[in-house]
């Protein structure tokens, strides 16, 4: 079961389709190898760049119950729903199916720290004895989540064990949280989001990892032993080589297809396709794409890895 002392890094899964929009499930298998080969140390399927909104409930189930059979790490399913109901029932059968967890995002329409209060409330009841990660994204969400609301339904919701960290800027409120675990308050992983591009300055202020996509996720593996290895030369030089495809990854409403093309290119799955309504790459972004992973290469090579 996922807890508090969870770290390293848990890879955030894309979910691969046949050109025709179907699941693609020999990518999927393919997909759980290589992330655990390059160093995940868990995986976090249906989350938002997973393409979770545009799965029926029965596919997010067969898509769980595929990759908790393949998967060797600890998984933990994105069961955010505009409705407990749904909520519950996803969680009820990921965990069923070998979950380690689940993570939730609040919906757009919380606007007070009261109402975000009592949702997480809410949610810890719905979903029982299942540990769950609340997931802080304001930039898709809409709903900002001060470090004194975070502190609030940590103490009061023990089976919130984890903070997935995408605030934007946010190291302040890392630094924030781990000053108050510091005094005394009960300490939560800290595993940190928005594709890697904080990662280095987010474990330098006490993070525990990454949960994040990234088409080279090895990128994120090497950085977090590095820095937990007290080796931060090392981790500055890994990240710096991976920093462009970092940040043009990062293009919004272009980063799934741009991560989906490199993974294909990469043999790890079979089809870049994103599945309706989403945007494909022109001819022009897959060559800058190509650019970029031969440019990185050579600062690999040079490296020595």
């Amino acid at each position: 079961m996922l807890d508090e002392t969870a770290q390293g890094v848990f890879t955030i899964a894309v979910t691969p389709f046949l050109p025709d929009g179907a699941l693609d499930w020999n990518s999927i298998d393919r997909m759980v190898d290589f992330y655990i080969e390059k160093g995940a140390t868990g995986l976090t399927i249906l989350g938002m760049m997973g393409e979770a909104g545009k799965l029926t409930a029965e596919e997010s189930i067969a898509v769980v119950k595929r990759v908790t059979a393949r998967s060797t790490v600890p998984i933990v399913a994105g069961v955010s729903a505009p409705g407990f109901a749904a909520m519950k029932t996803l969680s009820a059968a990921a965990m069923d199916l070998g979950a380690a967890g689940v993570m939730v995002a609040p919906p757009g329409g919380l606007k007070t720290d009261d109402q975000i209060v009592t949702y997480y409330h809410n949610t810890a009841e719905v979903l029982g004895d299942a540990p769950f990660v609340l997931q802080d994204f304001p930039l898709v969400t809409n709903v900002v989540i001060p470090t004194k609301v975070i502190l609030q339904i940590v103490d009061d919701c023990p089976t919130c064990v984890m903070l997935k960290h995408e605030d934007w800027p946010g190291l302040e409120k890392i630094s924030a949280l781990r000053a108050a675990s510091d005094a005394g308050t009960r300490r939560i992983s800290i595993l940190c989001g928005n594709g890697g591009l904080f990662l280095l300055e987010e474990m330098l202020r006490g993070a525990d990892g990454a949960m994040t996509g990234f088409a080279y996720p090895e990128m994120m593996a090497q950085v977090v032993a590095a820095c937990r290895g007290g080796n931060f030369d090392h981790a500055r030089d890994i990240f710096d080589a991976y920093l462009p495809m970092v940040r043009y990854e990062a293009q919004p409403g272009l980063g799934l297809a741009i991560r989906k093309h490199t993974l294909a290119q990469r043999g790890v799955i079979a089809h870049d396709t994103v599945r309706k309504p989403g945007a494909g790459l022109t001819a022009a972004t897959k060559a800058e794409t190509n650019a970029l992973a031969a440019r990185q290469a050579e600062k690999l090579q040079a490296l020595g890895h």
